[in-house]
């Protein structure tokens, strides 16, 4: 067994300020989003002005961050919402839910894109293949924060928290690291590279995730407040991601029908 290396959750102190690791790792996530931008819009994409990717970059950030902590509240801590409604701002202490980050940056892209007049859907397929890294940023933060640990296991790379159960558990975090972050990136970026239908990057992102966090919820321990919401092994990371797999199904179908229709017209 692996022993988890002892973090300290605050990377450093600036007076009264502590910053913290958890804070730092979304800062990287959009650092590298942003680098990304600069590289499709110079490869792919030189349409886009350096004013415009500023503008995306900042509306993204800020619809991740609120629809993820509000979205965390709500399908994760509702009660905790209903008594400690100032909660909902302490995101230093972690908690943030991917999906209703989704949810949020689903929405600022939309307010982007009628600013700029430009296509909601080619904006969200620009956005795409940004995003994983930025999730691979994240679950280091939840590593570094000693949250989300997976199920308790026999594995030869288990890991047992010192801050917890002194039981040995799947290094969640990791796996998502790998899975929804670096992978996923490689998928994104490659199907990218060349021209493809209206919406058929954003399709394969819902899909590609979906299944991904789907799986992985198998290993990760299901937040104690909720524990398993059903059939007695589904979790609600699970449930979250099964529209969005059939959404992405539903979607990638749709854009390449209609690609094959415009075609033999």
């Amino acid at each position: 067994m692996l022993h988890y290396p002892s973090f300290n959750p605050v990377a450093f102190s600036l007076g009264p300020l502590a910053v913290h690791w958890y804070g730092l790792m979304y800062l990287l996530g959009f650092l590298l989003a942003w680098s990304l931008a600069w590289l499709r819009r110079h490869h792919f994409d030189p349409a886009w002005t350096a004013e415009q990717l500023a503008d995306l970059i900042f509306y993204t950030a800020l619809g991740l961050i609120l629809g993820g902590r509000i979205g965390y509240m709500l399908f994760y801590d509702w009660a905790q919402l209903l008594h400690h409604p100032l909660d909902l701002f302490k995101i230093w202490q972690g908690g943030m839910s991917f999906h209703g980050g989704l949810l949020g940056g689903l929405v600022a892209l939309l307010i982007y894109a009628r600013i700029h007049k430009r296509d909601w859907a080619r904006v969200l397929d620009f956005v795409a293949p940004l995003i994983p890294l930025g999730l691979a940023a994240g679950r280091l933060g939840n590593f570094i924060n000693g949250e989300l640990w997976g199920r308790v296991t026999k594995v030869p790379w288990a890991m047992i928290d010192p801050n917890g159960d002194g039981l040995p558990r799947h290094p969640s975090q990791l796996y998502e690291l790998f899975l929804e972050g670096t992978l996923l990136f490689i998928v994104l970026w490659v199907f990218t590279r060349k021209a493809r239908p209206r919406f058929a990057p954003s399709a394969l992102f819902l899909l590609c995730y979906g299944l991904v966090r789907f799986g992985v919820e198998f290993y990760r321990q299901p937040d104690p407040q909720l524990g398993f919401v059903a059939f007695g092994w589904m979790t609600m990371g699970q449930c979250l991601s099964i529209p969005m797999i059939l959404a992405g199904v539903v979607a990638l179908i749709w854009t390449y029908h209609r690609q094959a229709q415009g075609a033999s017209t």
